[in-house]
């Protein structure tokens, strides 16, 4: 069942349907909500998607909303919070994730104004591609993080079905993907 159906369902999770309605699949410019979103799927690894978005207020809380500079330099108090805090996901690796991409992110701000211009410099391309790049630039980014992540920011197509009135929506302001053919994706949930 697509992302889009699950949310249709007449008991799907409000958190479920706000999320696809206005923030999956829409281009975002702002270094804090990307980083914001690779940080949010690499909490997701292994857990459902329902678990993020329920944590989501409590991860942007105890990442200080997101700010990369922030971030990048936490140290170990900060580790040590993070651990302790049962409102957020207390996983070391993703933890560790999140303060080394936010000090990569330092790099690639340095390098190409931002994270969303850096992502515009390497599009278009195959999700293969993407995932290798991903992978030496970030850490704990493997191929369904990756997907997810680019999909709900408009850089690869099918985050929503054909027939959802979201797709037209996003269709209208022009996403990195336009003019591709979607493919075929499975759910989120």
């Amino acid at each position: 069942m697509s992302y889009c159906r699950l949310c249709a369902e007449p008991g799907a999770h409000p958190l479920h349907r706000l999320y696809h309605d206005t923030e999956y699949g829409f281009p975002a410019r702002d270094d804090a909500v990307l980083f914001e979103r690779l940080v949010l799927e690499i909490q997701q690894a292994g857990l459902s998607w329902l678990i993020v978005l329920r944590k989501r207020a409590a991860l942007q809380a105890a990442f200080e909303g997101f700010d990369i500079d922030r971030v990048a330099a936490y140290g170990e108090p900060d580790r040590a919070r993070l651990l302790a805090d049962a409102a957020i996901i207390r996983n070391r690796r993703k933890i560790d994730a999140a303060i080394e991409n936010a000090r990569r992110l330092q790099a690639i701000r340095a390098a190409h104004g931002g994270f969303a211009a850096w992502l515009d410099a390497h599009h278009p391309q195959p999700h293969a591609g993407w995932v290798r790049l991903f992978k030496r630039t970030f850490v704990f980014t493997g191929g369904e993080i990756v997907r997810e992540f680019l999909l709900s920011l408009g850089y690869l197509p099918g985050a929503h079905d054909g027939d959802c009135p979201v797709h037209v929506r996003i269709e209208s302001l022009d996403p990195p993907w336009h003019g591709s053919t979607p493919a075929p994706l499975g759910d989120r949930a």
